[in-house]
């Protein structure tokens, strides 16, 4: 299938001509700012630039923090603290490193569960969803191994549990457990370790980025409607396209600058709210936290962990729970095949759309979960909404297909832009609004 026409970058200066014939760094940058992009995205299409930011704003503060931590166990707690107290702004650099971890996690799980209800998984775009997913997998290590990194209580006991699930798995799970370790047990070879991925990581991420952006360069943005751009000819893909600059990139910076009063608000006035008290004590392996949690935005894998209690047929109850954790990962990987209707967009499948507001709610109820002691009444709610999850994607996708009577999308891109921002009768006075309103 051809690509969405592209304007054709025509160097003007002499310098321009020079770097072109050389290495097209210019040529990419142009077709990059003005791709063209379906005019008729809502703001639900934000979170790529707010993904972008937090990935640069990780990676800047992570490598300041670095020219002042020291990985070794005896020693990196201090650290911490002397980036926290005798450090210019180290307080500020901490914080904003550690909540901006939080705002990456709340853009992504916003960015997958659009590109979820919107079927931007569908083809042709089933290789840009699997490298996304990639991205969250890096996401989710690199996150974790930072967690260890402060050797506050939470994290050294949160590495314990955490390395110890590799060890049910059969066969591998002991090797891969000991050489995460580094050793019998959490400790020095564990940080050092964890330290040098937690370094390189952000940078593994940042090159999947790249290819995912170059991925949708391809086979186009989706949006809301999931009718494809005409491709018949440059007229016809203009019709249902703007370029990114300066419509996009105008609204998604709005968007941004607006998230990042909150995000300020947050680091200013509230930088722990979503830390653990346990972690500003030094870690201790002689006394156990009363109830060990992780990150929040690890809370719904970790209930699913926790949901599976009892052995299933050979595979005991551990076991089980390591399997249900990660296959609920791998479900979002597979839905590209799960789903069966030929319809992409949620907006015109109404059964769809109501199982997949109860997955939303599913995830927050999982969330919730997560973050109780492992106890009655959470274990069956965990255990429920377990149940529920699992039953969405192997069960009601591939149903869905076969039973749901979808609605008629609009046969263009124009045709449901035009719905939406119909120019008014002549003498109304009522300006059009602009695509990015």
């Amino acid at each position: 299938m051809s690509g969405i026409p592209h304007d054709h970058y025509e160097p003007k200066t002499t310098a321009e001509k020079w770097i072109e014939s050389r290495i097209p760094v210019l040529g990419l940058a142009y077709t990059t700012l003005m791709i063209p992009t379906p005019k008729n995205l809502n703001w639900m299409w934000i979170w790529g630039i707010v993904l972008t930011f937090c990935l640069a704003l990780q990676i800047v503060t992570g490598i300041v923090l670095v020219m002042h931590y020291t990985p070794d166990t005896t020693l990196a707690f201090r650290s911490v603290e002397h980036i926290m107290r005798d450090v210019n702004g180290g307080w500020a650099l901490r914080y904003i490193h550690a909540n901006g971890a939080s705002l990456f996690f709340i853009a992504v799980y916003a960015h997958i569960f659009r590109g979820l209800y919107y079927g931007s998984y569908k083809a042709p775009r089933e290789i840009t969803w699997i490298i996304g997913m990639l991205i969250y997998l890096a996401m989710m290590a690199t996150a974790f191994m930072g967690y260890v990194l402060p050797w506050g209580q939470m994290s050294f006991w949160g590495a314990t549990v955490i390395t110890g699930l590799f060890g049910a798995l059969p066969v591998v799970g002991h090797d891969i457990q000991t050489w995460l370790l580094g050793g019998p047990a959490v400790g020095n070879p564990t940080l050092t370790r964890f330290f040098s991925l937690h370094y390189l990581l952000p940078f593994v991420i940042a090159g999947l980025v790249a290819v995912h952006i170059w991925a949708f360069h391809t086979t186009g943005n989706n949006n809301p409607t999931g009718v494809e751009v005409r491709r018949g000819s440059k007229a016809e893909a203009q019709k249902d396209t703007l370029p990114f600059w300066p419509y996009f990139v105008i609204k998604d910076l709005f968007a941004l600058a607006f998230i990042l009063i909150f995000f300020a608000a947050i680091v200013g006035f509230m930088p722990n709210f979503l830390g653990h008290p346990d972690n500003y004590l030094e870690a201790n392996p002689m006394v156990t936290p009363a109830h060990i949690v992780p990150e929040w935005y690890f809370l719904p894998f970790y209930a699913i962990l926790r949901a599976i209690t009892f052995d299933i047929f050979f595979i005991d109850s551990k076991l089980g729970g390591v399997l249900a954790m990660f296959g609920s990962i791998i479900m979002l990987l597979l839905v590209p095949w799960l789903d069966t209707s030929r319809t992409r967009s949620g907006r015109y499948r109404p059964m769809f759309r109501f199982w997949f507001w109860g997955l939303v709610l599913d995830f927050f109820v999982l969330m919730w979960c997560g973050g109780m002691p492992a106890e009655q009444p959470y274990v069956i709610i965990s255990q429920l909404a377990t149940l529920y999850w699992f039953t969405f994607f192997l069960v009601v996708l591939p149903l869905l297909g076969v039973i749901e009577t979808p609605k008629t999308p609009p046969a263009t891109i124009q045709e449901d832009f035009d719905a939406h921002y119909e120019a008014p009768a002549p003498g109304a006075g009522a300006a059009r609004p602009t695509p990015a309103e």
